[in-house]
C-alpha cells in the first residue's frame, strides 16, 4: 500500500473562535490583510465583530466582496489586483466554497510569480503564496482542508486547480458563524458535505484507509445531525457537529477524489447557476443508483452509519440507502427534481456532453459512466 495525505496545518475548532483572527494573522507577520468574501456576508454583519480586532492591533485590513457563486476568472484575476493593489501580505478567506476558493488562488497569484492559465489541474503550482487563513461561515464544501480550488472557465465548463500549495496555514471552524444560515442553506451545503464523504468513500482511485476513516466520521456527524440544524438552526451543537463534519469530508476528499456526482453537478450549476450544494443534491440518487452494481459493498457499510440497523444483502442494504439519500433532500425542504430548478428535457444532451469534459472527476468513478449513460442519469434526475 501507498498514498499521500495532505491537510491543512493548523485547525482550530472553538465557538467565538473567529475573535482570535487579528491575533492569528500577526503570528503570521501580517501588517495588511485582505479578507475576501461575498456581498451576503459583508452585508450579514458577520464581519462587524471581526474588524474591530485588527484595529486594535493597528492591522489595516481592505475586503473584496465581489465574490459569487462558482467564480468566475475575472473575479479571481480582479481579487489578485486589489490584493497588489494594497499590497496585502495576509489573505483571509471568509465565507463559503467560492470564497475560501477565491482567496487560495489570490494568496498565490497576487504575488505575481505565476498566472491563472498556466496552473489549471493537478500539480502546476509551483508557489510560494501569501500567508492564508479561511474561515467557513457554511458547513459544506470543506474548502478551508482541501488542496483545491475550483474556477468556472466558461458558461459551460468548471476546471479545478489542485496543489498542497493551496491548503491553508489555518483553518478556524467557528460554529457561531453558522447560526444565521437559512434553512435550505444549511440543508444543500450539509448534502453537499455528505457527497464528499460518499464518493471519497467509494473512489476509484486513491482510495485509502485514512480518508475511510475520515469519511465515515463525517458521515456520522452530517447524518446525525442534519435535520437538528435545518429545522433548528439556532442548536449550536448539531450546527457544530455539521462543521466540523463537513471539514473531515473535506479532509477525506482532498485526498481519496470526488467522481461522478460532481462531474455531473458542475455542468448544472456552471449553465443554470444552480449553488454546488443543490446541484450536488438533485443529481445524487441516480448516480448511487448507476453506481450500485460496482459499489453496493461500500455502500452497505457506508448505510450502517447513516441508517443503522439495515438488514439483508448488501444489494438491498445499498438499494435502502440509495432511497433514503433520494428522499433525504425532499425531507429537508430542497427541490428534488432537476425541472424544479428551471431545467427542461431539451436542456439533457449539452449537460451530458459538458459533463463529459469534467475527466479528471469520472476518472474515480466505481462504474463507468459514458456520454450515454450521463444522458440517461440525467433524464433520471429530470
Amino acid at each position: 500500500m501507498q498514498f499521500d495525505f495532505y491537510s491543512t496545518r493548523s485547525i482550530l475548532v472553538q465557538r467565538g473562535g473567529s475573535s482570535q483572527l487579528a491575533k492569528i494573522t500577526q503570528e503570521y507577520g501580517a501588517h495588511k490583510v485582505l479578507i475576501i468574501t461575498d456581498p451576503g456576508i459583508l452585508s450579514s454583519g458577520l464581519l462587524d465583530k471581526v474588524l474591530p480586532q485588527f484595529s486594535d492591533l493597528n492591522i489595516p485590513v481592505d475586503i473584496f466582496s465581489d465574490v459569487q457563486a462558482d467564480p468566475s476568472v475575472a473575479v479571481i484575476e480582479k481579487a489578485a489586483q486589489v490584493a497588489q493593489a494594497c499590497k496585502a501580505d495576509c489573505v483571509i478567506g471568509f465565507g463559503g466554497g467560492s470564497s475560501m476558493d477565491v482567496a487560495k488562488l489570490v494568496a498565490l497569484l497576487s504575488l505575481g510569480n505565476e498566472k491563472l492559465v498556466d496552473i489549471y489541474g493537478i500539480g502546476n503550482v509551483k508557489g510560494p503564496r501569501l500567508p492564508l487563513i479561511l474561515v467557513p461561515t457554511t458547513a459544506g464544501t470543506g474548502s478551508e482542508v482541501t488542496k483545491s480550488s475550483v474556477v468556472t472557465f466558461s458558461e459551460s465548463e468548471k476546471k479545478g486547480v489542485l496543489s498542497p500549495h493551496l491548503l491553508p496555514d489555518v483553518a478556524l471552524l467557528d460554529a457561531e458563524l453558522t447560526l444565521g444560515l437559512p434553512a435550505p442553506v444549511t440543508a444543500a451545503t450539509g448534502i453537499d458535505a455528505m457527497v464528499h464523504a460518499i464518493e471519497a468513500f467509494t473512489t476509484k482511485h486513491l482510495k485509502n484507509p485514512i480518508a475511510d476513516c475520515l469519511a465515515k466520521e463525517a458521515l456520522r456527524l452530517l447524518s446525525n445531525n442534519i435535520h437538528q440544524a435545518v429545522h433548528s438552526g439556532s442548536d449550536i451543537a448539531a450546527r457544530e457537529n455539521m462543521l466540523l463534519g463537513a471539514c473531515l469530508a473535506g479532509m477525506a476528499f482532498t485526498n481519496a477524489p470526488v467522481a461522478g456526482v460532481h462531474a455531473l453537478a458542475y455542468p448544472i450549476g456552471a449553465r443554470f447557476h444552480i449553488p454546488h450544494g443543490l446541484s450536488n443534491s438533485l443529481i445524487l440518487a441516480p448516480v448511487m443508483r448507476f453506481n450500485i452494481e460496482a459499489a453496493h459493498v461500500m455502500y452497505a457499510e457506508l448505510g450502517q452509519i447513516i441508517k443503522p440497523g439495515l438488514r439483508g444483502s448488501t444489494m438491498e442494504q445499498a438499494s435502502e440507502l440509495v432511497d433514503y439519500l433520494g428522499d433525504l433532500a425532499g425531507e429537508l425542504g430542497l427541490p428534488t427534481r432537476l425541472r424544479d430548478v428551471g431545467i427542461v428535457n431539451g436542456d439533457i444532451d449539452q449537460l451530458a456532453i459538458d459533463a463529459m469534459l469534467q475527466t479528471r472527476l469520472l476518472m474515480n468513478s466505481p462504474r463507468k459512466i459514458t456520454l450515454h449513460d450521463a444522458v440517461k442519469l440525467y433524464r433520471e434526475a429530470l
